[in-house]
This record gives C-alpha cells, structure tokens and sequence, in this order.
C-alpha cells in the first residue's frame, strides 16, 4: 500500500503504480479537496489498479477524518461516555455511507485500544473508553455499522497502544505487561472480535512479554504465532505506516517490509516519498526471487487480500451521497455529540448575556495522525453567540496571563484545544473549562469542566446548547476519572 502526493492521480503516479502492480492506496487530507474531485480521484484508482483494488483512508471520527465537507461524526470516547451502543452503530454507519459514496473501499477504523494510560499521546479520545468491557460493546456495534454498510473496516493498533506514554510516531513504545495482564486487558478485545473483523492493523510497539526483541509489526510471534495459530485468524493483517519513526529509525524501510511480511502481515503500508515505496517494493520482489520470502508464504496473503476487495469492492455508490448531503445528517450528529458531553466537578455556565474571558489557543496545528482543533477567534465568535466575549489569545500554555484574565473580575472560560496534555496548566483555576479535545486536560486543570471528547463544529454547537441552558451533560466519562 502507497500514498499518492496529491488530489488528482497524475500520469507519473499513474505510471508508477503500473509498473509496480499496486493495488492499495491510502488517502489524507492532502488528496481531498471536494465531493466531486473525490469520487473521480477514487474512479481513476480503481481504474488503474483493477477490481482487486483496495482505497483506504483513517476515517474514526472525531478529530481522525479528513474530507471536510460531511458531517463529523463523534469520536470513540464520545460515543463511549453516551454509551448507547445503537448510537456507536448508527453513527459508523454514517462513517460507512460517507466512503461508499465516493468509491473508498476500506476503513482503518475503529480504534480497539484500551486507553487505559492518562499520559498517552496518540490514543485518548480515539478509544471508546478504559476498559476492556466497554470497547468490546462499543467496538462491536462499529464493526457491525460498517458491515452494514458493506465497507471493510480494520481494527487498530493490534495487540494495543493504549498503555503507553510514548506515540510510535516519533519512538518505539515498549510495553513490559505479562502475558496474563495483556490477555485480561489489550488483547481482550481483539481477540473477542475476530469473528466481526475483516482486517486488523499492527502496533509499532514491543510487548516484551510477547517478543522482546521486535515490534508487534515485524514479529512473527505475535503476527503468525499468536494471531494466525493460537486464534486461527484469517483476515487481512496491514501494517501500520512504515514511515514511522518507530520503524524507520531503526530498521531499512525494504528490510522492514520483507520483515513485516516475512512475520506474517499481508500487507506493507509503504507510506511517504517515492523512493521510501521504489525500496520497500525493490526488496520485497527481491526476497521473492531470492526465495527467503516464499511464494508459499506469498499466496495466502494475495488470496486474503483480493478476497477482502471482492466483499467490498472500490465502486462509487451515488444513491447514498444525496443521504449525506440533507442537513438532517448534520443535526443527528450534533445530537450524537450532545449525548455524549460529560460533566466534571459539577460544571455551571455563566448566564447567557454576561461578560466572560475566554482563554484559547491562537492558532492550533494538526499533529501527526490528527487534524487541528478550532482556533481562538473561531471560539471567540461562537461563544460571542451568548456571551459577551473578552478574548485572550494565547500560543503556548505557560504563556497566559492568569492574573490579568482575573483582574477583570468577569468569569473565566479556558478552552482546552491541545492534542496533548499541557504541563504549564497544572494547578491552572479558570471558573470553567471546555475540554475540547484530549479529556484528560481536566485532570490537569483545578476548575470544573466539560468535557465533548473533539472539537468539531458539531460538537461546539452541542457545546452552545448547553450554555444556553438548554442542554444536559448526560454523558458518563469513561476515562476511569
């Protein structure tokens, strides 16, 4: 699997994909540009790679998605604090028709990760919740969304990501849990629903109770061992993006596929620059040649991958796109969203009419797999909607004025809209706290809060309502908080 540099298939990309017999394709934000521009990106694919192609894209919900132009379904944690396992159903079945409009085949979705670490850096609201339970309810009612809706979805970060305090994009995460703790927590609910899942994505991450020595993606004691032998898996097994520093500060990025495929993955997610694809696919054919990849070991992995495109073939269906297109689509998931808004420490809203302070970042940038939260001066003007605003802008967390922001004597609104926890907050006392993005910001933050698990517009409208006063918090936070 290839990335492609941007929304129009160009004749050397064309080219390239051709002499090489790519079939797999994974999409961002840099090929999106429109509904139309997206279908016939997807048509000229499937075109060029034939009937057995495969288009991808990480499509979660929350802050993971990247066409603009549908409704923004929740997030995993949201649909887990609402924790109406209909609602998770029908709202990755939105996630579903929303592809199978434009041609895209294949989700990389949902996150079955156990978040069951505050610190961690690249899970958090991506999960359903902390415990294993409540993701296997949740990550069950998102697989059967998208079967539904015959997209092929892919559970991710197998064995689980959800314990550690380091993001595989930029380290290698170890994880030192017994095989016990890990079949009790991480791979519980993996395992429980391999019957519903069409394909599973691995962790960059050692489990040195599994195999000490490799990453998850390259070790064929938990690829082919545990997930082939023990649990008798025969579906699809893609790797996570090989560009990762994970992977690609430690190992050559052709040795790494060879290895991932060698330990039992069908698929290499050779990610990035052309060269990065022309060395990952040049040692993978030469390994077949030279026969330390077998074409018996080779076979089973086309069958399963070419099966997996026939059940859920790369064909455009418009019949659903007017379906997307009706704003009733927008208003379910702004009610999806509001069903999951939480209180923490008994949050109240300042009367609607009153001068407030609001504290929000400047200008938030996209970090690694995640898009950018909404901006001050977004925030200012929709707040502005019931307050009376005073905004104070800020680009760092250790760079508010606290002591001005409450001389002024009205209540103060920190808005929380970081990816990541911010250590310059800690002890930090606003009168509210609009956890926007990371929910563990509350932990962090000695204020009363909201939490809405994202940041998107329909979770700021949900937000409103509430400050109206004509909104609950009916959700129940299931961070283990």
């Amino acid at each position: 699997m290839v990335d492609i540099p941007g929304p129009v298939l160009d004749q050397d990309t064309a080219e390239h994909l051709k002499k090489y017999g790519v079939q797999a394709v994974c999409l961002f934000g840099k090929n999106i540009e429109s509904l139309a521009q997206l279908s016939a990106l997807c048509a000229e694919l499937r075109e060029v790679m034939g009937a057995h192609a495969l288009i991808a894209l990480d499509h979660e919900g929350g802050a993971i998605i990247r066409p603009a132009f549908w409704p923004f379904v929740p997030s995993a944690m949201s649909l887990g604090a609402a924790d109406d396992t209909a609602l998770t159903g029908e709202m990755n079945a939105l996630l579903a028709r929303q592809l199978r409009s434009v041609g895209i085949n294949w989700n990389f979705a949902p996150v079955l990760d156990i978040n069951s670490s505050p610190a961690n850096p690249v899970i958090a609201e991506r999960a359903f919740g902390a415990e294993a339970d409540h993701v296997i309810r949740h990550g069950r009612a998102a697989l059967g969304g998208h079967a539904s809706e015959q997209i092929a979805a892919c559970v991710k970060h197998f064995p689980g990501h959800g314990d550690t305090h380091q993001d595989s994009h930029h380290d290698l995460p170890h994880v030192s849990k017994s095989r016990a703790e890990l079949e009790a927590g991480e791979l519980r609910p993996f395992r429980e629903l391999l019957p519903h899942t069409p394909a599973i994505m691995t962790a960059h991450i050692v489990f040195d109770q599994l195999d000490a020595q490799h990453p998850a993606t390259l070790s064929r004691p938990i690829l082919t061992e545990l997930l082939r032998g023990e649990w008798g898996y025969d579906g699809v097994i893609v790797t996570d993006s090989m560009g990762m520093k994970a992977i690609d500060d430690h190992y050559g990025r052709g040795e790494a596929g060879v290895l991932a495929l060698r330990a039992g993955a069908d698929l290499v997610m050779a990610l990035g620059r052309r060269e990065a694809q022309v060395a990952t696919l040049e040692a993978i054919a030469g390994a077949l040649r030279a026969g330390t990849l077998p074409t018996l070991d080779a076979e089973p992995k086309v069958r399963r991958l070419q099966a997996l495109a026939g059940a859920y073939p790369a064909k455009a269906d418009p019949s659903v796109q007017s379906a997307n297109d009706e704003a009733d689509s927008e208003a379910a998931t702004v009610e999806a969203w509001a069903r999951g808004m939480t209180a923490y420490r008994q949050p109240t809203a300042p009367k609607p009419g009153s001068a407030v302070v609001l504290l929000a970042h400047r200008t938030p940038q996209r970090e690694t797999v995640s898009e950018a939260a909404a901006d001050a001066e977004t925030l200012a003007r929709e707040l502005g909607e019931v307050y009376d605003v005073q905004l104070m802008p800020f680009e760092q967390a250790e760079q508010i004025d606290w002591a001005a922001a409450q001389a002024s004597g009205k209540p103060v609104i920190l808005a929380s809209t970081f990816r990541h926890r911010q250590p310059g907050w800690r002890g930090a006392q606003p009168d509210l706290h609009l956890a926007l993005y990371n929910p563990y910001a509350v932990l962090d933050i000695n204020a009363p809060a909201v939490l809405t698990y994202g940041f998107r517009p329909e979770a700021r409208r949900a937000l409103i309502g509430w400050l109206r006063g004509e909104r609950q918090l009916p959700g129940q936070s299931p961070t283990g908080f």
